[in-house]
């Protein structure tokens, strides 16, 4: 009954390592339905298989009974793909074998106890667990969204291990005495590896950290600059209509005296007319969503790109304004790239953005061209170090539970964000 509690523990554990490492495509309700269907029936099958065959058989086909369904599953229910998903795979099995073994040690050198046997699975699980939720699913998340190359090194050492610790090893951690020594020894030289791993991905999301703030600060400064810019071409050309206006006072009063009323009225408007063009237009409260507005609609309106805008949004966003800044002007860039392949008379942005009940933005322009979309729904870069604007809005859509959905119909292209 023994062999049959570590395999039927073990296989729940495979699941809920699965659940916890997967970043699946489904809802978090249909995921849970999913993997806990999977895991009442490879239960029942494990219990089958213990019922056939003699433990040491059970053992050996444990594995395989075990692993090729979970590949399935997470190749069902994962967004990832290829040595990613390899990686997630792996992953699942590294823990659950550290956990194993660990326990197989305590549990030889407490004499077979069974209840020490239970204790130190629920301890080091939970441990293991709250270390996994605490600090590595977050750090694997993003590692696994912004690392493209290199996965299959890691792969392949971690597949090392198991290969090493599964069967090239022979017996059973906690029932011989040469496994439950070399198994756990071998597992204290992979957490070596893991933690050198853990250090890299670290590394590496600080560094994105970093080259994100200076991004989100160069940015914020060139939108800002851009709209002071304005406000001050704004103030000069009003300081001028200013000056001049007692001159237009005494011509208007010279056409009044003369009767001349209807030119006068025509010089007044034409006046009016100057005013207006020289106006400040301020396209929402938040500064740096308007100035990134304003940056980008004149760069539009300078390259002949028509735009059309329908903005409210209120003061205070649900989310930092600086990220969402980023998400805007890396949209914005593409539409106004997108027009430029476009002849003058076809260039066209429409953008309508509000903040109640929850910030909605759709974005569009003319798209002659093709685009591709992969199976997630993105569009596919055709050059190389394209798309990254889309990565970036992706990005901030798992970090804030967005959605955004991209799609060409009827010669136009769209983009659409809600918060």
């Amino acid at each position: 009954m023994v062999e049959l509690f570590i395999m039927e523990y073990l296989t729940v554990l495979y699941m809920i390592m699965a659940f916890l490492f997967m970043d699946s495509r489904y809802s978090r309700r249909r995921t849970l339905f999913i993997v806990s269907s999977v895991t009442l029936l490879l239960m029942a099958a494990v219990a089958a298989l213990h019922r056939a065959v003699d433990v040491d058989a059970a053992f050996w086909i444990y594995a395989v009974t075990i692993h090729i369904p979970l590949i399935l599953l997470l190749f069902t229910l994962s967004r990832f793909r290829g040595w990613r998903l390899i990686f997630q795979q792996l992953s699942v099995v590294l823990f659950c074998t550290l956990i194993h073994h660990g326990t197989g040690l305590i549990y030889y050198l407490s004499g077979g106890r069974f209840w020490v046997l239970v204790v130190s699975y629920a301890v080091l699980s939970t441990g293991v667990i709250w270390f996994l939720l605490r600090f590595l699913r977050p750090l694997f998340f993003q590692i696994l969204l912004e690392l493209h190359r290199g996965w299959w090194l890691i792969c392949l050492a971690m597949a090392t291990y198991y290969i090493i610790a599964v069967y090239l090893i022979p017996g059973y951690a906690g029932f011989d005495r040469s496994s439950t020594i070399l198994k756990p020894a071998v597992a204290l030289l992979m957490l070596g590896f893991y933690s050198i791993l853990i250090f890299l991905f670290t590394s590496i999301k600080n560094e994105m950290a970093a080259r994100h703030n200076a991004q989100m600060s160069t940015l914020q400064l060139s939108a800002l600059q851009s709209r002071m810019e304005a406000v001050k071409a704004a103030e000069n050309a009003i300081r001028t209509e200013r000056h001049d206006l007692r001159h237009r006072l005494q011509a208007v009063a010279e056409l009044v005296s003369r009767g001349d009323k209807k030119s006068a009225l025509e010089f007044l408007d034409a006046a009016q007319k100057r005013l207006d063009e020289q106006k400040e237009v301020r396209w929402c409260r938040p500064p740096v969503l308007d100035a990134v507005f304003s940056s980008y609609f004149d760069q539009a309106k300078n390259q002949g790109i028509q735009v059309e805008a329908k903005i409210a949004l209120p003061h205070a966003l649900p989310v930092n304004e600086g990220e969402l800044a980023i998400v805007l002007a890396n949209a914005l860039e593409n539409a106004i790239h997108a027009n430029q392949a476009l002849p003058p008379e076809q260039r066209s942005i429409h953008c309508r953005m509000v903040g109640t009940p929850s910030i909605i933005l759709e974005l569009s322009n003319p798209c002659t061209g093709a685009v591709f979309f992969d199976n997630e729904g993105l569009p596919v870069a055709q050059r190389e170090g394209h798309g990254l604007g889309v990565q970036s809005i992706c990005t901030f859509c798992r970090k804030n539970g967005a959605a955004c959905q991209f799609d060409r119909s009827n010669g136009w292209f769209r983009f659409r964000l809600i918060l």
